[in-house]
């Protein structure tokens, strides 16, 4: 649910203290564990290594995240894949696919050489 218009966005104020005054083009990615805090646009163009739960993430701030949290962008699970007999039949046709395509690429090179 949205926050009250009454309280204006959250935005963590130790990150607005860490940016202030400085460039974005010089200042090393900044640390935080508050991936609650709004991205608002003085943001914009600084590197943000936002905690995970286990390691820091980097996110570059852009215009389009304006608004939106910065633990959006620094994910804490890891997606691997999803499973069944399905999901190999498919893996194993692109691996056939990926292997044909480099035989074709790598046939024209030999060819090339051997003239």
């Amino acid at each position: 649910m949205a926050r009250s218009l009454k309280k204006g966005p959250y935005v963590f104020y130790k990150l607005l203290k860490k940016i202030d005054g400085k460039k974005a083009s010089t200042t090393p990615p900044i640390k935080t564990w508050a991936r609650s805090s709004e991205i608002s646009p003085e943001m914009v163009g600084f590197t943000f290594a936002v905690h995970n739960g286990r390691d820091f993430i980097d996110v570059f701030v852009t215009e389009e995240m304006v608004g939106h949290r910065l633990g959006e962008f620094s994910l804490t699970t890891k997606f691997t894949r999803h499973g069944g007999k399905m999901q190999k039949e498919l893996e194993q046709k692109r691996k056939e696919a990926e292997i044909a395509a480099a035989q074709a690429a790598k046939a024209p090179a030999d060819d090339k050489a051997k003239k």
